[in-house]
């Protein structure tokens, strides 16, 4: 099993009635002179311990000295809070701002999101551009566009969902062992090597006792994640948000196209671009041989590109 070289400090806070599961690493240094924090957060169905193969290919004088923090997201990993039955994106946010608040106060920060993660950082660096010194979005594409006559049947959906769910029709798999889970994240992510895939999957799902008395791994995520939002997306919106990001912007994208997988032809990757466009201060990288996962599958050339990138204040 792949083994941690910088193990993550683990630690719960209170942010807006949740019990926040937070990582962190590195040591935060006081002064004027200290290092900008940097906080990573993670993308749909994923947790902040996603990030450890990055943390450990990033060189020690990057880290030294530096505030490292990384959250498991609301209905993610082990933070925990009242029920819910749907998530939307404006909650996301706001728990950004209380971390924020809670770690570092008013200093800015280097912000790193990954994919959902990515969206929700650009998001809040148009809404809080004060706070971001640079931000770096890693395959973070927002929506297909939208329509405003789609809302009568988007809300029909939304409200269908969230009945299929109290019904437990909307529900996750869970996995006879750990094996079954890593075997699950190979096979979403064919470039996984096995040695990660278990440490994931330690990270990712938990055991839980079943009605029958039994145990059964079950993914570290709620099945509410899954209820379509009532929110229409807006690509106005969200390029009125892009617009003010005043931080340097480095977008960084995988070689494999997730998009036709995901999308098929209602969002394309060259209309994306146009959006991302206007981004003032943007910078785009490529990472071959990775998909979307890119931060498992090429960490060295990711943390290559962030340490260049974000260098020093």
């Amino acid at each position: 099993m792949y083994q941690a070289l910088r193990p993550a400090r683990s630690e719960f806070v209170s942010i807006r009635h949740h019990r926040y599961h937070v990582l962190s690493w590195g040591v935060p240094s006081a002064g004027e002179s200290a290092l900008p924090p940097l906080v990573l957060v993670h993308g749909w169905m994923d947790v902040a311990a996603s990030y450890q193969f990055m943390i450990d290919a990033l060189p020690a004088d990057f880290i030294a000295g530096r505030q490292i923090i990384a959250p498991d997201w609301r209905g993610f990993g082990l933070t925990t809070g009242p029920a819910a039955d749907h998530y939307s994106f404006p909650d996301y946010l706001g728990d950004l701002e209380f971390l924020l608040d809670h770690y570092v106060g008013e200093r800015q920060i280097d912000l790193v999101g990954h994919s959902m993660g990515g969206n929700i950082a650009m998001m809040y660096s148009g809404t809080r551009p004060a706070r971001i010194r640079r931000l770096v979005n890693l395959e973070g594409f927002g929506m297909p566009a939208t329509r405003p006559e789609q809302a009568p049947a988007r809300y029909a959906r939304w409200i269908d969902e969230i009945k299929s769910l109290h019904t437990g029709q909307i529900g996750l798999k869970s996995y006879e062992n750990e094996s079954g889970v890593a075997a699950r994240l190979m096979k979403t992510n064919h470039r996984l090597q096995q040695d990660k895939a278990d440490w994931l999957a330690r990270q990712w799902s938990a055991p839980r006792v079943q009605p029958d008395g039994g145990t059964r791994w079950e993914i570290l995520g709620e099945a509410a994640h899954r209820v379509t939002s009532a929110q229409l997306f807006r690509v106005e919106e969200m390029l009125a948000l892009y617009r003010e990001i005043t931080a340097p912007v480095l977008m960084i994208e995988a070689s494999d196209d997730s998009f036709h997988g995901w999308w098929k032809d209602r969002f394309t990757r060259a209309e994306f671009h146009e959006r991302i466009a206007s981004v003032p201060r943007l910078r785009q990288e490529l990472i071959n041989d990775a998909g979307h996962m890119l931060h498992h599958d090429q960490p060295q050339v990711l943390a290559n590109l962030l340490v260049e990138f974000l260098g020093a204040p």
